[in-house]
């Protein structure tokens, strides 16, 4: 049975995470009736999800100020998950950093799943949604990129050369995005997602010892873990198996409810089967494309489309763009990536 937690179930990782947020506001003035409003579960209650999200929806609408969740994510890594977060301070490199981020995200960073991926000389870390906050997901997106730059600036010892791509139209004010990400920065793409040139990933960081890291990922092994958000785990089950036309009944088996409670815990975390489906298949998709070079042929037949027409279309309701200007933007993107390899 698939391991998972409702946005409304008590969770510890929920309970920490919503503590330093609460002291970041209160440092801005902030009053903690108004932080909490809608979100306290009282002094001897775990905070849920839910909670967490509508404490930092409070927080963003009460400081008003372009560099709240930016400020948010500098104090979100490597955090205070025990063993967890103590491995991640003490990762040897980048890649073991994004290993164990990824590994150890329930605790680590509860409302957003990263998950990493490389291709020739490139790496990727993107972010997916574990509870469902639409209105959020920008902010939340700046927080936990800003988190992953500010760890890797201090325990590297200097800034990366991150480039960042965004699921959304640019902001009026971006001024706060080239302070704490740079100057690096699309907007318009298909995803939330951070790009690296992948010779970073095994340089040594100062100070980097293989002996603690090693201590500190088996003591994190042995903690017991959160389960993942609902939507984290739907998301790796069915990239698992997006080629298998996966169905509601099916999968609401797996993950040890009905049908009809799958469908409504999915209404309640602010989205339904199809569209999480559709959001895999997209970003199978634009790997397929981007990473091996696939045609539409190669990709409809690895989605289970028999006809490519049909993939055309579904294509284009899932992005709103047929794949052809949906490839050509990749290579354009990748030509961008790639031009900047010889400068990092």
């Amino acid at each position: 049975m698939i391991a998972w937690q409702a946005a409304t179930a008590a969770s510890p990782a929920a309970r920490r995470h919503s503590a330093l947020a609460l002291e970041y506001g209160r440092s801005r003035d902030a009053l903690d009736a108004d932080l909490l409003r809608g979100c306290d579960p009282g002094a001897d209650s775990a905070t849920t999800p839910g909670q967490y999200l509508q404490q930092l929806a409070n927080t963003l609408r009460l400081l008003d100020s372009p560099d709240t969740s930016f400020m948010l994510g500098q104090q979100l890594l490597p955090g205070h998950d025990g063993a967890a977060s103590h491995a991640l301070a003490q990762a040897p490199n980048l890649r073991t950093l994004l290993q164990t981020l990824c590994r150890f995200h329930a605790g680590l960073t509860p409302l957003l799943r990263p998950r990493f991926e490389t291709w020739d000389d490139v790496a990727l870390l993107y972010w997916v949604d574990a509870y469902g906050a639409p209105s959020l997901r920008p902010a939340l997106v700046e927080m936990h990129m800003t988190a992953v730059v500010a760890l890797c600036r201090w325990l590297g010892g200097e800034r990366l050369p991150w480039r960042f791509c965004f699921n959304r139209g640019a902001p009026r004010h971006i001024e706060q995005h080239h302070v704490h990400l740079g100057a690096e920065l699309r907007f318009g793409c298909q995803l939330d997602a951070m790009l690296l040139p992948s010779s970073w990933l095994d340089r040594p960081w100062p100070r980097a010892s293989e002996m603690a890291a090693r201590l500190a990922h088996q003591a994190a092994e042995l903690e017991p873990r959160e389960a993942p958000g609902l939507l984290a785990a739907f998301y790796d089950y069915l990239l698992a198996r997006v080629r298998d036309a996966p169905t509601l009944e099916r999968t609401a088996g797996d993950f040890g409810v009905s049908p009809a409670t799958f469908k409504r815990q999915l209404l309640r975390h602010h989205t339904h089967f199809q569209g999480e489906l559709d959001q895999v298949r997209t970003h199978v998709a634009l790997w397929l494309f981007q990473a091996e070079g696939a045609d539409n042929d190669a990709v409809a037949r690895h989605l289970g489309f028999h006809d490519v027409a049909n993939f055309r279309r579904s294509f284009k309701r899932w992005t709103g763009l047929t794949p052809g200007p949906i490839r050509a933007a990749l290579a354009g993107e990748l030509g961008w990536f790639a031009g900047r390899l010889q400068h990092a």
